[in-house]
């Protein structure tokens, strides 16, 4: 299967080899295999993985952490674009855990605010807040 990721932040993931791909919907976990039938959904920022068979025959597991967007299925052809994609080897414990308090904190400000809450700049923060949840547990799978 032929999958191209990309993302707002300059990051790129392009494979012709992919047997399979499983990420976070709008509504919930997919996988997506060989002749998927056609889709266009939107993506949840969470972290994906790839089964991927290289040029020797060996398949390989390849971890990400993904945000939100859209994923489009179409001819045993899979686009994501994306608002943020990390691979595992790139992924910052310090900066994910940085983000989510920062998120929280945030989402608490809004939350508390005396005037009305900002629904928008609430869910910004909620978005930012999934981000590092993904980021933190790709973290994790690198342990």
């Amino acid at each position: 299967m032929n999958v191209k990721i990309l993302s707002f932040n300059g990051e790129a993931f392009v494979s012709n080899n992919v047997i399979s791909l499983s990420l976070m919907t709008g509504l919930w976990e997919i996988t997506i295999l060989e002749k998927h039938a056609p889709l266009i959904t939107s993506i949840r920022p969470s972290t994906m993985y790839l089964i991927i068979r290289d040029e020797n025959g060996v398949e390989r597991r390849d971890d990400f952490a993904i945000g939100s967007w859209v994923v489009e299925v179409k001819d045993s052809q899979v686009k994501i674009m994306s608002d943020m994609l990390i691979d595992i080897e790139d992924v910052s414990i310090h900066e994910a855990e940085h983000a989510r308090t920062f998120a929280l904190e945030l989402m608490q400000r809004y939350k508390d605010s005396s005037d009305r809450m900002d629904m928008e700049r609430f869910i910004e923060a909620e978005d930012m807040l999934l981000k590092s949840i993904a980021q933190l547990k790709l973290y994790d799978l690198k342990k």
